[in-house]
């Protein structure tokens, strides 16, 4: 049981990170940067977007008691936008939940791209934040999992250590797949995360049906 959620949390994690994909727009907006102003945004991206996966993921039961939110209305409301990100990326398209217009023109900041909008929203975005907090609201159905805690912040940080390769060696990965590539690949891990948004929405309703009774 352990080892499928650790390889459940591994892959949604992953999968709506989507580092592959977001190479495109990486090295688009660090064209032109020498080798260590790259090396410095890449570090500041996973430095950031694993600070903030991994508060949420600590902080999601608290967040959860002070709106009076209950698991299963989350896992819903989680599902639901996964699946409109999923859907974005089966069709090509940036969902709109991981980037703004303004982010881009707020993006010409050499440094700070690191952080806004390539750490937040694009790496550590809404649809990352609800997953690893339905994950660790899952692992620890039943009180504090130290287990599950462990698992999801693995899972955090195996995503963050793939992303920085995957960055650093970004305009060398674009060059030998190309755009269509990363299109292919963003289609892949849509694919996957429709899925899991799919179980996530099931599971949330089989759930309040459990704990408060036939809708109808």
């Amino acid at each position: 049981m352990d080892t499928d959620f650790a390889i459940s949390v591994i892959i949604a994690v992953f999968a709506i990170v989507n580092p592959v994909g977001n190479v495109t727009f990486f090295v688009a907006l660090t064209e032109g940067y020498t080798r260590e102003e790259r090396n410095s945004v890449i570090w500041k991206i996973v430095t950031v977007a694993f600070v903030v996966l991994v508060t949420f993921s600590l902080a999601g039961h608290y967040i959860f008691e002070i709106f009076s939110i209950t698991i299963p209305a989350f896992r819903i409301a989680g599902g639901l936008l996964l699946f409109s990100i999923a859907f974005s990326m089966l069709h090509g398209t940036r969902s709109k939940a991981k980037l703004t217009e303004q982010d881009k023109e707020e993006a010409m900041n050499r440094q700070a791209i690191g952080i806004v909008p390539l750490g937040v929203p694009m790496f550590g975005g809404p649809g990352a934040i609800t997953t690893v907090m339905i994950y660790m609201s899952d692992g620890s159905a039943d009180g504090f999992s130290l287990t599950a805690t462990l698992m999801v912040i693995l899972a955090i940080l195996i995503t963050m250590v793939a992303s920085y390769f995957i960055l650093y060696y970004g305009e060398a990965i674009f060059e030998r797949i190309g755009r269509m590539g990363t299109l292919a690949f963003s289609r892949i891990m849509g694919l996957i995360l429709a899925a899991i948004a799919v179980q996530f929405v099931m599971t949330g309703i089989i759930n309040f049906v459990a704990d408060y009774g036939p809708i109808f």
